[in-house]
């Protein structure tokens, strides 16, 4: 029973696009798909968000999902941030598999797609352990202005060494410690990188941070708030003005700098 729901969870039972394919189109936005090869040989399936009519001004946003599961499941966000004129591409990856989740190949690769996107200006974001990989790139890629994390989690200590000395802002939105998100281990990394500013969202689950979500990681995770509350609106609307700060360099209204994860922070 544990092995089907970690199948289900992962979206290993279908081809990881097959519900986007059937989801509308964002009104106002254009979403187009492409392949690029990793270095590794396997295929990075992306797709490309913009506002209509919107032109290639080198600044772009890569956005990366959780562990084994599939860009649909940040098409609401991707659209959110196109809506305001920002071009997104999310992607597939395709080297991460249920027993490795290869987080500095996954970095790679999001920095080889904002490379074939011509990108020169770049805000890696990403979810979950996607979030641990989209550190992981703007930490190396000089054309990164920072990153945006939404619930990261940090595996084998990746998190904390890249944190470290980090010269990008971080700028974080974080739920309650869960099953889900390792009790919240990204406390730690928000906690030593210095240009860190996070956003604590209280009674927010794991599964708030992916829009849209499934049945299964509702199953799998705990929901601090029970199933009849969600935060996805307000987790929008801050992830959009964190990647708004960064590509314009100003100050991230609303997420509050980095405090002793014991003191109380104000949530605005």
């Amino acid at each position: 029973m544990l092995l089907l729901l970690l199948v289900g969870c992962s979206g290993l039972d279908r081809r990881p696009d097959a519900d986007a394919s059937k989801a509308p189109q964002p009104s106002g936005v254009t979403v187009t798909a492409g392949r690029h090869p990793s270095a590794t040989g396997c295929p990075l399936d992306y797709r490309i968000y913009r506002s209509a009519g919107a032109p290639d001004d080198g600044d772009w946003v890569i956005l990366a999902h959780g562990f084994l599961r599939g860009q649909q499941r940040l098409r609401d966000l991707a659209a959110r941030l196109a809506k305001d004129g920002v071009q997104v591409a999310t992607l597939d990856f395709c080297n991460q598999k249920p027993w490795a989740g290869r987080p500095v190949q996954n970095a790679r690769d999001m920095q080889a797609l904002a490379r074939h996107l011509g990108a020169q200006r770049v805000v890696y974001a990403g979810f979950s352990a996607g979030g641990l990989a989209a550190l992981l790139a703007a930490r190396a890629d000089p054309q990164a202005l920072g990153v945006v994390t939404l619930d990261l989690v940090d595996t084998q200590g990746l998190g904390l060494r890249a944190a470290r000395g980090l010269e990008k802002p971080l700028l974080a939105l974080a739920g309650e410690p869960t099953n889900c998100n390792a009790q919240a281990n990204g406390e730690a990394v928000y906690a030593i990188a210095d240009r860190a500013h996070v956003q604590r969202i209280p009674g927010a689950g794991h599964c708030d941070f992916e829009s849209p979500t499934d049945t299964f990681c509702k199953l799998v995770c705990t929901d601090p708030d029970g199933p009849g509350r969600s935060h996805r609106r307000q987790i929008l609307a801050d992830a959009a003005r964190a990647v708004r700060a960064l590509l314009l360099d100003v100050a991230s209204p609303g997420l509050e700098p980095q405090t002793d994860p014991a003191e109380p922070c104000s949530v605005h």
